[in-house]
């Protein structure tokens, strides 16, 4: 959406998102948190910058008011560290067992600056593919929690707001598209991006950053890392000139310390996201099929 009048000319960026993550707390994180880094990374993902937030609860009849009250204080500590703020927002009740806990739907607004112009359409061949972060935390934080399930040192969600982060980056120049790869994980959001570019994307095993964590508990529970939720990362497609000073620039960042260049942009096979393995293979790598963890977010 933009305006456009003698004075003023901005475009808005909208989104929403309803989250139902089991169980609502979780090690580094919670239900509320995970609202509101959702959505403000949503925006983030676009090049924009998140304003305003609303938020909805569906809670179930006997609630515990004070998790209730965690929940809400976590949402408020995260909106002010994503320097955002929630506006509006609605409660309703469901019966005894019509519900899980609470439910919670966030959708945020925000602004894209004068010639921001995020999109897998702009990928070119050449470019460089990095990634902020560890891969899998979120995932295996929300699995263990839910199973009764330790890990020493203990696995935590990477939930954070990358609005800030972003925009720095932004700030270089020659940021191509980003998306943040929740659902479905890395591998799922690469191959998405690389459906949409026409592109092939080369990745190297080697250079993916993975917690000895969730190495561990992948190993242990048959899991696939590349295919695991994260909350706190995000993918960016740069330009081959530009990759180096942004992972600098990155790792300066709390947020960005696991930043690495995993990989490039090719000319073909169109559409395919292709892995060099730690043994000298190639896999071809492919969207999820189904939810490996469900109601992870």
């Amino acid at each position: 959406m933009a305006r456009n009048d003698k004075k003023n000319s901005f475009r808005l960026a909208f989104t929403t998102d309803s989250y139902v993550v089991s169980p609502l707390f979780f090690p580094g994180g919670n239900i509320g948190e995970l609202a509101v880094y959702g959505t403000v990374n949503d925006l983030a993902m676009v090049g924009a910058r998140p304003l305003y937030l609303s938020a909805g609860f569906i809670f179930e009849e006997g609630f515990l008011v004070n998790d209730m009250k965690k929940i809400l204080a976590s949402m408020a500590e995260a909106a002010k560290k994503a320097d955002v703020k929630i506006i509006a927002g609605d409660t309703k009740v469901v019966n005894k067992g019509k519900g899980d806990g609470v439910f919670i739907n966030t959708s945020g607004i925000g602004v894209l600056a004068d010639g921001v112009n995020i999109s897998p359409l702009n990928i070119k061949v050449g470019d460089k593919i990095i990634i902020s972060g560890t891969i899998g935390n979120h995932g295996v934080a929300v699995m263990a929690e839910r199973n009764g399930l330790s890990f020493n040192p203990p696995v935590l969600s990477d939930t954070a707001p990358l609005n800030h982060i972003v925009q720095e980056m932004l700030g270089y120049g020659g940021v191509h598209a980003m998306r943040d790869p929740t659902r479905g994980g890395l591998a799922t959001t690469l191959k998405e991006m690389a459906l949409e570019s026409g592109l092939c994307f080369e990745v190297s095993e080697e250079a993916i950053p993975v917690a000895h964590g969730v190495i561990g508990a992948s190993e242990l529970l048959g899991l696939d890392p590349l295919y695991i939720a994260n909350e706190g990362i995000f993918v960016a497609i740069v330009k081959n000139d530009a990759a180096e000073q942004m992972i600098d620039a990155l790792k300066k960042n709390p947020l960005g310390r696991g930043a690495n260049i995993i990989g490039e942009v090719v000319e073909s096979p169109s559409g395919k996201v292709l892995l060099k393995t730690r043994i000298g293979g190639t896999r071809i790598i492919d969207m999820l099929s189904g939810e490996q963890l469900p109601r992870i977010c």
